[in-house]
């Protein structure tokens, strides 16, 4: 922060041709090739300034008006300080050592570099706001300035906060102000918790389809495995069924004493039926669908495999059916790959890749 001070003293030697008078009515004097070439809103204010005649040709007045004046004072430290191109080269934000003046100004200087159309600032305010400044009793106060800022970010952070503790944010003086004096602001506070909510049952919805066809894709394996062990398949076959005989798998004993329940069970022939083992045709129709054994040399030792094949090539199945065949073939493909063995090479790629852009994100 030394540094940036002794920038803009250094260039206070040098005569200063505008004044920037404050809200509480400090005066500080800059330069307008400065203030011009960092933000085209000062640039129009100057020119005014000076066709208007509220000063001399070498002395005009502008007024930055609705923070505090150190606010105002560390916005022109950072525009004297601050290089676009080297701060595009070097990845940051801000330059080195002002991190600190940011944060400490986060909000003022937010609303200035939008107010003043001042990019680079804008954005490394948001994210100083969003890291130090927004607490549960200050997200109200942070949802409204990143409307009034155009901040999306922000505002993404202020609404995660609000859903994540509500009973928080409710408790702050923001709420409270909000909801005698801002209703529109409660309502859309509201909208957004509530959002959040169907958002997140949305999710679990989705994550509980997905663990569903996960273990319909891995009872179709297990299926392969048993009956593979038990007509004396391939070498890898009886490797992979081992696993499954030795009990540490509990979807092949569900499906062991499901098939026994099956091969015992007198209702299933009944009126009605059994719904034990309805669910285990189900499971061999759904294997039928998704085996690619047929193909190859050796035929599938799963019982009914190539009966519902038959029955599937003389009758279409309907839109629902076909859709969970996508998926669960889906679901084992994704699961081959997870368990894939990667390569040595493509490991050390990997690291050294998520740690150079550690690196660069820091």
């Amino acid at each position: 922060m030394a540094l940036l001070y002794a920038d803009l003293d250094a260039l206070r030697a040098s005569a200063a041709d505008v004044r920037i008078v404050t809200s509480d009515g400090q005066t500080i004097a800059a330069h307008s090739y400065v203030l011009a070439s960092a933000s085209p809103v000062l640039e129009r204010m100057i020119d005014r300034a000076r066709c208007r005649g509220w000063g001399a040709a070498a002395d005009c007045t502008i007024a930055v008006l609705g923070v505090p004046s150190d606010a105002v004072l560390a916005f022109l430290h950072l525009l004297y300080s601050s290089d676009a191109a080297a701060l595009a080269r070097s990845r940051r934000l801000v330059a080195p050592g002002a991190e600190d003046l940011v944060a400490a100004h986060g909000p003022q200087l937010l609303a200035l570099a939008h107010a003043y159309r001042v990019g680079w600032l804008k954005r490394a305010a948001e994210a100083a706001v969003s890291a130090r400044w927004l607490t549960a009793d200050r997200a109200v106060d942070m949802l409204k300035l990143a409307r009034l800022c155009d901040a999306p970010r922000l505002y993404a952070r202020c609404a995660r906060l609000a859903a994540k503790d509500f009973a928080a944010v409710e408790a702050s003086d923001g709420w409270r102000f909000a909801r005698r004096h801002d209703p529109a602001l409660e309502l859309e506070l509201l909208q957004l918790l509530e959002d959040a909510d169907t958002r997140r049952a949305r999710w679990a919805r989705a994550r509980a389809s997905q663990e569903a066809y996960r273990q319909l894709g891995h009872a179709m394996g297990s299926l392969d495995r048993i009956f593979a062990a038990a007509g004396g398949g391939t070498d890898d076959d009886a490797s992979s069924a081992g696993t499954c005989q030795d009990g540490d798998d509990a979807t092949c004993q569900g499906l062991r004493l499901l098939m026994r329940h099956f091969a015992t069970c007198a209702r299933k022939v009944a009126p009605g039926g059994c719904a034990r083992c309805k669910r285990m045709l189900q499971l061999f129709r759904l294997h039928a669908s998704v085996c690619d054994r047929p193909e190859q040399d050796q035929p599938c030792r799963v019982p009914l495999c190539s009966h519902f094949t038959a029955k599937m090539q003389t009758e279409k199945a309907d839109k629902t059916w076909r859709l969970l065949v996508k998926k669960v073939t889906r679901a084992r493909a994704m699961a081959g790959l997870a368990n894939r063995q990667v390569p040595e090479v493509v490991a050390m790629s990997w690291a050294k890749y998520s740690t150079s852009s550690k690196w660069a994100r820091n």
